[in-house]
């Protein structure tokens, strides 16, 4: 079940950096996917290291540190994918 919960926030959190970047981003929804999921691999970690990981209630700084790391992920992702995208299509 944990891989299910990861595949589903990974989507949401690739969804909602994808939403906060400004203009448009040519990466597929599966790699989007996998950016949310590092996304929140990472804002986990970050917000361990500043001892937010676990409070009482809902975890907002976590989820602040989360979607962060997301949108930085997805944006530097994206721009990786047009980079090696673009190389592909010079050599057709």
């Amino acid at each position: 079940m944990g891989w299910l919960w990861a595949i589903i926030v990974g989507f949401v959190l690739g969804l909602l950096a994808k939403a906060i970047i400004p203009g448009k981003q040519h990466s597929p929804l599966w790699l989007t996917t996998i950016f949310g999921i590092l996304g929140a691999v990472v804002g986990n970690s970050i917000a361990r290291a500043f001892g937010v990981d676990s409070t009482r209630g809902i975890d907002w700084s976590r989820h602040v540190f989360q979607i962060v790391a997301a949108v930085i992920i997805v944006y530097l992702g994206d721009m990786l994918y047009m980079a090696t995208l673009g190389k592909r299509k010079e050599r057709a």
